[in-house]
């Protein structure tokens, strides 16, 4: 298996200047998308009732990716680097936007779920590059010490630059845009949500496409990494809020969150060759992309799974 996963450090993405600068402007456009549903009052929530915001933050921020390095580290004999850094780079993001529909769908609690999405999505400028930069460094020594193979330095201040740049600029801009033209924000924000979804779905046919055959003789192996992963990250949820006593639909929002991550994000930060320099990874990350773009297909598919089981059983008082 771990041969054969070798074979996606062949996969390359190449847009050019141009597709690059179309790359920026859509990763900028769905990130002031998201901003839009961003309300400054969620923020003063968080401190009326904050034991399930709190929670839940600290499950996404830490819980995922200590979880995330460790199933890695258990991986390590089957997977190859590349792939165990696109796991830990999902778990870094923040949760995605579709994650309060399904929330909803499974009768969970919506205004805990808006709140979350919010708050990993304002600080994911920062929050991002930091947790790859950890735990993807920490996990770079372990293997090298066990396999006697060079360590990767990730670079921090680089991808931090970038990521505030290219993150951080059109997420005020939208706080900004959804206080200042409250009418304007209701009419464009779901047209700017689902213009999201369309552009993930065009950038993953854009990533494989390339690389077609590759894909395809990996993606038996990928499929059940990313389907392990991600049942993970949804146990990591439940359990963390069982753990916690929170109440049920609390555990579903928390489940649906933290199993939800905007893979889209940590998709086009790996097309950005200012993030994820050539001359550092040697053009050989076709095992992130990969896993990064099938986890955004899969997580979609397991959380409407989860929403079902959830609606069938009724809430406990």
């Amino acid at each position: 298996m771990k041969e054969q996963l070798e074979s996606l450090n062949a996969l390359t993405i190449n847009f050019g200047g141009g597709g690059m600068l179309i790359v920026n402007i859509i990763l900028a456009f769905v990130m002031f998308g998201v901003a839009l549903g961003i309300k400054t009052q969620t923020f003063k929530d968080v401190f009326r009732k904050p034991k399930s915001v709190i929670t839940g933050v600290l499950l996404q921020w830490i819980g995922l990716p200590f979880v995330t390095f460790l199933v890695a580290l258990a991986l390590n004999p089957l997977i190859t680097p590349m792939v165990a850094l696109g796991m830990i780079l999902v778990a870094s993001c923040p949760g995605g936007n579709i994650s309060n529909f399904i929330s909803s769908l499974s009768k969970g609690n919506i205004e805990l779920s808006v709140s979350m999405t919010a708050i990993t999505t304002a600080f994911a400028p920062i929050v991002t590059p930091l947790n790859f930069f950890v735990w993807g460094n920490l996990y770079s020594h372990i293997i090298s010490i066990r396999n006697d193979i060079p360590v990767l330095v990730i670079p921090f201040m680089p991808m931090l630059e970038q990521i505030l740049l290219l993150l951080g600029v059109p997420i005020v801009l939208g706080l900004l845009f959804a206080k200042y033209f409250p009418n304007a924000t209701k009419k464009i924000t779901k047209p700017a949500q689902i213009m999201s979804i369309l552009l993930f779905i065009v950038m993953v046919i854009a990533s494989v496409s390339q690389n077609f055959e590759i894909i395809v003789n990996n993606i038996f192996y990928i499929f059940f990494i990313v389907l392990l992963h991600n049942a993970c990250a949804l146990g990591t949820g439940y359990f963390g809020g069982k753990l916690m006593k929170l109440p049920i639909k609390d555990c579903r929002s928390l489940t649906i969150e933290v199993g939800i991550q905007n893979s889209g994000l940590g998709l086009v930060l790996l097309f950005n060759p200012a993030i994820f320099p050539p001359e550092i990874w040697h053009g050989h990350y076709g095992g992130m992309l990969i896993v990064t773009a099938w986890w955004g297909i899969w997580h979609i598919i397991s959380g409407l799974t989860m929403a079902y089981f959830f609606r069938r059983k009724p809430l406990a008082e």
